[in-house]
């Protein structure tokens, strides 16, 4: 169900449906210079990362280098761009003058097939405010490629979308009231960060929104607590990193279960490579502190979010203590060595967070070198083969049997709760 800023709800079939509930679609159209790429960009400089800038300009003159015309193939392909950063967890912004009667059936069916909240929103700015507007810009080499009599040939005025979908924002708005606007009528500040996107790959290969702990999904799976105890890797054989050793040795158990994938795990390596392991189990109260502590890092940084944002934030890297995995005994923290027993490089330190590495502790990160690349693959199927799911945030961690690996398995529970060391 997509809702639209007047609250008119609109069904997109199965086929069709973009985005995700918690994503938000912003369309800002408008004459030239009336202020569309000005007030798009204020949404991203709001919010943050997260937002998708689709803009008509760029698409039509830059890439594809073409007239606007009704048969143009930028059309489709900024609807496509649209979606795609949809599905991908971002909130998009598509701004342009984007003429009615040549992008209104593209606009129309990307607002009613968006699963999130919708808002579409006209600049509507006289002639006579557009020319000087236009004047006041201090780029040269624009003001003389694009003259007042082009800016009259592509005026129309009210040119707006069918069936009453946009808001009309009039002249008078200033920019910072206008984005304040935008923001308070879609919920855009209350709306989840995304993270960059990730590949979840299932057997055709395709791309999938990635899941974050702090899902209520995962929070909703029951567990059916299997009673495995927990067992010291240390006492089979395991390479065991002491950068997390605690005095009772908590950090080197895992389930029964758990260890027999990482034997499996270790065995599918290539030669001359091995696992390094570095966490195990995690009591619940260490659990609680190294969220609450992450959470107020941010909160630091961020004094605008609200506590459910700051929540949403803190669970890209550290699971909430109420579901988390490694309070199970059913994740693991690992990388891979060589057979010296020095660590290889996988594109950023293991427990590295995203404000850290710039986003390369996620384990498909664009910003990898080749190298990086394939060792996290050797890693990642390695670790997939023998059972475990990893957390895409993360490229070190990975889990069984838990919860969230449940959820990703599409299993009716978990065999793995929350479980104390004696």
């Amino acid at each position: 169900m997509t809702s639209t800023p007047d609250g008119a709800p609109s069904r997109a079939s199965a086929t069709t449906a973009t985005g995700r509930p918690d994503t938000r679609l912003i369309v800002i159209r408008g004459n030239s210079a009336s202020g569309k790429s000005s007030v798009a960009q204020g949404l991203r400089d709001h919010y943050g990362r997260g937002i998708a800038i689709v803009s008509q300009d760029v698409i039509r003159r830059n890439v594809l280098r073409e007239h606007d015309t009704a048969r143009g193939a930028n059309i489709a392909l900024l609807g496509k761009i649209a979606r795609d950063a949809l599905d991908a967890g971002f909130h998009v912004v598509l701004e342009g003058i984007l003429y009615a009667d040549r992008y209104a059936h593209m606009i129309t069916t990307l607002v009613r097939d968006h699963r999130g909240v919708s808002g579409c929103y006209y600049l509507d700015v006289p002639l006579e405010a557009t020319l000087v507007r236009h004047a006041s810009k201090a780029d040269a080499a624009y003001l003389t490629q694009v003259t007042d009599d082009h800016l009259v040939s592509w005026y129309r005025e009210q040119d707006l979308l069918p069936g009453g979908l946009e808001t009309v924002i009039q002249a008078d708005s200033s920019l910072q009231d206008t984005v304040a606007r935008i923001v308070r009528e879609t919920s855009l500040a209350s709306a989840p960060s995304a993270p960059p996107p990730q590949r979840s790959q299932s057997q055709e290969g395709s791309m999938t929104p990635l899941v974050l702990m702090s899902d209520p999904r995962v929070a909703a799976i029951p567990v059916r607590e299997s009673g495995e105890p927990l067992v010291d890797v240390r006492d089979h054989g395991f390479r065991v990193d002491p950068r997390k050793q605690d005095p009772r040795g908590a950090f080197a158990h895992v389930r029964e279960g758990v260890l027999d994938r990482l034997q499996h795990a270790r065995s599918i390596l290539p030669a001359g490579t091995d696992l390094l392991f570095i966490e195990g189990y995690r009591p619940l109260a260490l659990q609680q502190r190294y969220f609450t502590e992450y959470q107020d890092e941010l909160a630091a940084t961020q004094p605008g979010w609200t506590a459910e944002q700051l929540h949403q934030a803190a669970s890209r890297y550290v699971s909430p203590p109420e579901i988390a995995p490694h309070s199970a005994g059913a994740a693991v923290d690992v990388t891979i060595v060589d057979q010296d027993g020095h660590e290889l490089d996988l594109g950023t330190r293991v427990n590295a967070s995203p404000e850290e590495s710039d986003g390369a502790c996620f384990t498909h990160a664009p910003n990898l070198s080749d190298h990086a690349r394939h060792h996290r693959t050797l890693l990642l199927n390695a670790m997939e083969t023998a059972g475990f799911t990893n957390y895409g945030t993360e490229f070190w961690h990975f889990s069984v049997a838990d919860r969230y690996d449940a959820l990703m398995r599409h299993e009716p529970h978990a065999s793995y709760g929350p479980i104390e060391l004696h």
